[in-house]
């Protein structure tokens, strides 16, 4: 989920769910990452964009994992956002969903969505993820932010909303 979470960047997760597979077959572990060679990874991840950073921040962080915690990803905010190529909207997806701890996972769709509800007036993701804290239970927290997501995704896009098909609409700032 973590090298997942990294290649998610300027990317759909259809298409990082078609490149993973072979990914994960010829590098299994955080030392097959650390020990890659560049051209190795740059190949496979190729057709999720970016992917000179991304590879070179995956083989970064394979060392970190081998090196720094044994080969296991870290349960807390601050050292996941300190491994290479990662931020908190990945952090906040490995502490909710792996670690079943409270998160607030801020993507596009789940600030749009939180937006046109009146919860928040930005869009930036951090003073987004900081407001939804305050609002949301923590145990309900990831949960929230998944719906939210899946709504936004199949009901609430942010170029053409379906809004006569919106169970929420009532909570919409969005004037069409």
């Amino acid at each position: 989920l973590l090298v997942m979470g990294r290649l998610s960047a300027q990317c759909t997760d259809a298409r990082v769910n078609i490149i993973t597979p072979a990914l994960f077959t010829a590098l299994p572990t955080p030392k097959d990452f650390a020990n890659a060679k560049l051209e190795t990874v740059e190949q496979l991840i190729k057709s999720c964009g970016l992917y000179h950073s991304k590879a070179k921040d995956l083989i970064a962080l394979g060392k970190v994992l081998d090196e720094k915690y044994d080969g296991r990803v870290p349960d807390t905010m601050e050292e996941l956002t300190a491994l290479p190529g990662i931020g908190r909207k990945t952090a906040n997806l490995i502490l909710g969903d792996v670690y079943g701890k409270p998160a607030v996972v801020t993507d596009t769709h789940f600030i749009r969505l939180c937006n046109r509800m009146g919860f928040v007036k930005t869009k930036e993701p951090k003073k987004v993820e900081d407001a939804m804290r305050k609002l949301l239970p923590p145990d309900k927290s990831n949960d929230f932010c998944h719906r939210s997501v899946l709504h936004g995704r199949a009901v609430c896009s942010a170029r053409a909303p379906k809004c006569d098909e919106c169970c929420i609409k009532d909570l919409c700032d969005k004037k069409l």
